[in-house]
């Protein structure tokens, strides 16, 4: 008997062997495959990050050019016949991210030859920074009143929101030209301001954000003696300052960027931003198109590594309360 259950157990022990060393190998596989899945991942993420960021590292790379340069590689891309109409592009254009020389000819021009163009950017300033601050503010006291108060009209009026925010900006230019023209507000900066800081887009997104803040928590403030003032500036404003970045964020960037509003609203061209610029650049000087895109965009850059963090979790918050 002795024999049989030694027996018996060597061979339970090579079976256990057996299904050890089956289990190791599946786990090699599964993790070969992981690791195989995870790199093909990485590959394509890298491919597509490199053709994202071609285009400004060409324009980096190409702001210290020469004029002269610039004009024998692109100049084709941006001429026009005697009569207006586009050239027909009949040589291959020729993409060069090393210049031949780097030259400073170009930033030198536009930050002390040609003040233009720091007038214009600083067009850009004064346009868009009154409209971040005072969006913010208008969208907190709106969404603290859809959040606190419900009810059927204001379930309408913010549905009415909704509406607005999904309709293009072109749609709603005519309206707006129109109500600045009553309001005598055509030509001056109050044209572009007005429409920006009572724009629906960030009270939509801080009404969302708001409503995940526990009913219970703005309750026992209240069975604690506060009012709502208190409760808006002491529980709401903190717990929604990670939104309130991530929109200022979003909000920067998309009136940094405008080109319809000054085109049809400031009809004085001193007053046009550096966007409108950019956008006539086939009509202006080629040799600065580069210097003054790379100038144009330091400030969302620096806006964005600035409150990439506020950013990331304004999108991922999802409580009130952070144990």
């Amino acid at each position: 008997m002795k024999i049989q259950e030694k027996r018996a157990l060597s061979f339970k022990g090579s079976e256990l062997d057996r299904w050890s060393r089956l289990v190791k190998r599946r786990k090699k596989i599964k993790h070969a495959r992981e690791v195989v899945r995870i790199s093909f991942a990485t590959m394509i993420a890298g491919c597509f990050a490199v053709l994202f960021l071609m285009p400004i590292i060409l324009t980096i790379t190409n702001s210290f050019m020469s004029a002269s340069e610039i004009s024998a590689n692109y100049g084709q891309v941006f001429a026009t016949t005697d009569t207006g109409g586009k050239v027909y592009i009949s040589e291959k254009v020729n993409l060069k991210f090393i210049p031949d020389m780097v030259s400073f000819s170009q930033y030198i021009t536009v930050l002390l030859k040609s003040p233009e163009y720091l007038f214009k950017f600083w067009n850009s300033v004064i346009l868009v920074v009154p409209i971040v601050a005072f969006q913010l503010l208008v969208a907190m006291g709106a969404a603290y009143g859809f959040t606190r108060y419900r009810g059927r009209i204001k379930e309408i009026i913010f549905f009415i929101y909704i509406i607005l925010m999904l309709m293009p900006y072109q749609v709603t230019l005519v309206p707006n030209y129109l109500v600045a023209d009553w309001l005598h507000t055509l030509n001056t900066n109050w044209a572009i301001w007005l429409p920006g800081i009572f724009s629906p887009f960030a009270v939509y997104l801080l009404t969302k954000y708001m409503r995940r803040i526990p009913v219970s928590v703005m309750e026992a403030a209240q069975i604690d003696g506060a009012g709502e003032w208190q409760i808006f500036r002491k529980i709401c404003m903190p717990l929604c300052k990670g939104a309130m970045c991530s929109v200022a964020i979003l909000i920067f960037i998309d009136y940094w960027n405008m080109v319809e509003q000054p085109l049809i609203l400031l009809t004085d061209q001193e007053k046009h931003p550096l966007s409108v610029f950019l956008s006539k650049i086939n009509s202006g000087e080629i040799g600065l198109a580069f210097a003054v895109a790379t100038i144009y965009m330091v400030p969302p850059i620096l806006v964005f590594l600035y409150g990439e963090d506020y950013l990331v979790e304004g999108i991922t918050y999802q409580g009130g309360i952070k144990g």
